[in-house]
C-alpha cells in the first residue's frame, strides 16, 4: 500500500519589501497576507476531506511556515526534505527588472549565456530529477492516504512540466503556479499523473508581490 494523492503546495506570499530575487537566502519569511493564502491552501485541503497523513516541507523559513497551518489542520508535525528546496541562483539578493534591475546591467549578461539550461543556476533536469524522487519517496512513505509536500514555484513547474511531458525550457512568465496553489498528482498505471490544480488563495493574489525564480 502507498499514499493515495500526493498536494503539491506552494508557499504564501514572502515579506520583501526590495522586491530581490530572495533564492535560498535564509530569513525570509511570509508576509502576513502570505499567511492568510498558507491558511487558505489549509482550509482547501480540509474542504476536500481528504486523509491527509503527512506533511513535508522544504527547509526554508517561508516554506515551513507555509506547511503550519497544513500540518495543525490534520494534528500532524512537519518533515523537512531538502529535495523540495528553491534553485541554486546566482541572482540571490538582487532585482532583476526595472531600473537598476540585474538583468539590465551588462556585467550580468554573461550568467545569461545558456537559458536551456539555465546558466545562472542549478540545471532545469537537477530540479526536475530530485524533486520526482522526493516525490517518490513520499508517495512510498506511507501505507494509506495523502501526503503534502510544501515547496516552491519553479520545482513544482518542472514537475508540471516533466509529468506533460513537455520540455524544461519555458518563459517564466507562463508558469501557472500561484502562490499557495496546489497542484495535485495521483498514479496512474506507471507513472504519476497531474489530476488536479487549484489556487485557493486567488481571491489575494490581486495584493500580492510575487518574485519567482528565473
Amino acid at each position: 500500500m502507498v499514499a493515495s494523492q500526493l498536494h503539491l503546495v506552494r508557499h504564501g506570499e514572502v515579506f520583501n519589501p526590495e522586491g530581490v530575487l530572495y533564492g535560498r537566502l535564509p530569513q525570509f519569511r511570509l508576509s502576513d497576507l502570505g499567511v492568510q493564502m498558507a491558511q487558505a491552501a489549509a482550509a482547501e485541503l480540509v474542504e476536500r476531506g481528504r486523509p491527509v497523513v503527512s506533511v513535508i516541507a522544504s527547509p526554508l523559513q517561508r516554506a515551513r511556515e507555509s506547511a503550519e497551518p497544513i500540518a495543525a489542520a490534520f494534528n500532524l508535525t512537519t518533515t523537512i526534505d531538502e529535495r523540495l528546496i528553491e534553485p541554486t541562483n546566482r541572482f540571490e539578493g538582487k532585482r532583476l527588472r526595472g531600473e537598476g534591475g540585474a538583468l539590465h546591467d551588462p556585467k550580468n549578461w554573461p550568467l545569461l549565456i545558456n537559458p536551456l539550461r539555465p546558466s545562472w543556476g542549478e540545471p532545469f533536469r537537477s530540479i526536475s530529477k530530485r524533486m520526482l524522487t522526493a516525490i517518490d519517496d513520499a508517495w512510498q512513505s506511507v501505507p494509506e492516504g495523502d501526503v503534502v509536500l510544501v515547496s516552491h514555484q519553479l520545482p513544482i513547474w518542472m514537475v508540471h512540466r516533466t509529468l506533460a511531458q513537455e520540455r524544461l525550457f519555458h518563459d517564466p512568465r507562463q508558469r501557472r503556479c500561484a502562490l499557495s496553489s496546489i497542484t495535485t498528482l495521483s498514479w496512474r498505471g506507471n507513472r504519476f499523473a497531474e489530476t488536479a490544480y487549484s489556487s485557493p488563495a486567488e481571491g489575494l493574489q490581486g495584493d500580492a508581490i510575487d518574485v519567482g525564480a528565473v
